[in-house]
């Protein structure tokens, strides 16, 4: 198949040209699994293996391939096997930090057009969930959609995509109930050739169920969900790139049961418009909305035009930040200390050996 089938264009055709000169090819990354990569080049499907260079590199996760990604290969002679030598600017990400103690950022899938914020119109429904996806959305570079599923089990549809509206502001809103086959024609817009969604929810919302309707034949798993909560086992286990036959490509991933942000300050109040807005009728040009007299933002709490339990997100969430902030600098200058322990000090640079 051609490039353009997975996606490629323009912008990767550009970072990709020193490493054509070179002699490489170029693939996409299907499925991650433990140290090998399965990836979509011109020639068929074929295993990577990272090249000793960049594993050695690599100083986080980031630096490794994620599913979505574009890398430079070398084709080992007439086998189905590559060395992977590089990876080529990514247009988008979505990212988290790594559940647990970690500071570090996983990305979730990258070079995505669209991401589809999955949501259960079930026992599981959480507005404060959906405001969490949609701040890391925001940051991801993606355009997401929000897409409430299981329209068939809720009678309270109108009444959820107005509460859905008061945190997803400017983002589109589609329902569906991907079991019975309904709404799913408000998604083929997000779904044109070589247009790559990916699909980012809790367990049981659907996402593989959606995926199989798409794809049009069981390719992923689907398991029971509980009645009483709504929530269900992961029946993905593993993020993969999946072609459909519309031509879209669709990143079906693991339920996100612990999603804890990654995002600068910029994705933070883009998210929170609506308080900052009112942030600007404090007192205090830095009032943090807490203890500070003449609080415009808990003045609206108190009247009742803003949420308490946004308020309360917020904050939760802005505490969140800047533990991750400070972590991020103890990380920084731990990694400085180890390169000047190890001679790598900007200093060293340049000097002779004696």
């Amino acid at each position: 198949m051609k490039l353009e089938t997975f996606g490629w264009n323009s912008y990767f055709a550009s970072h990709f040209k020193q490493h054509a000169e070179a002699g490489f090819s170029v693939g996409r990354v299907v499925l991650e699994h433990k140290n090998f990569y399965r990836v979509y080049t011109e020639h068929g499907e074929l295993w990577a293996e990272l090249s000793g260079k960049l594993h050695y590199l690599a100083t986080s996760r980031q630096d490794l391939p994620a599913v979505g990604d574009w890398v430079v290969i070398q084709i080992l002679g007439n086998e189905d096997k590559a060395t992977l030598h590089h990876i080529l600017p990514r247009k988008s990400r979505f990212s988290r930090k790594v559940a647990g103690s970690p500071t570090e950022e996983q990305i979730v899938a990258s070079n995505i057009e669209t991401v589809f914020l999955m949501s259960g119109l079930d026992a599981d429904f959480n507005l404060r969930r959906i405001e969490r996806y949609v701040i890391m959305a925001r940051a991801s570079g993606a355009n997401p959609v929000i897409v409430l599923n299981k329209s068939d089990l809720c009678a309270e549809v109108a009444q959820r995509i107005t509460e859905v509206e008061s945190v997803a502001h400017n983002i589109p809103i589609r329902v569906i109930s991907a079991t019975q086959g309904s709404g799913l024609n408000t998604l083929q817009s997000f779904l044109s050739p070589g247009e790559t969604v990916a699909l980012l929810g809790s367990s049981g919302v659907g996402k593989s169920t959606l995926t199989n309707v798409l794809a049009g034949q069981p390719l992923q798993q689907v398991r029971e969900v509980r009645y009483t909560d709504g929530r269900g086992k992961h029946a993905t286990t593993h993020r993969q790139l999946i072609l459909l036959p519309s031509g879209a490509l669709i990143v079906d991933t693991p339920g996100l049961r612990e999603l804890q942000l990654w995002v600068g300050e910029e994705g933070f109040k883009s998210a929170f418009a609506d308080i900052a807005a009112l942030a600007e009728g404090c007192l205090f040009r830095d009032c943090r909305h807490r203890e500070e007299p003449t609080c415009a933002v808990k003045e609206a709490v108190k009247m009742g035009t803003l949420e308490a339990s946004r308020f309360e997100n917020y904050k939760k969430m802005e505490k969140e930040l800047e533990l991750l902030a400070t972590l991020q600098v103890h990380k920084a200058a731990r990694l400085q200390k180890g390169k000047w322990k190890n001679g790598r000090h900007p200093s060293n640079q340049g000097r002779k050996r004696r």
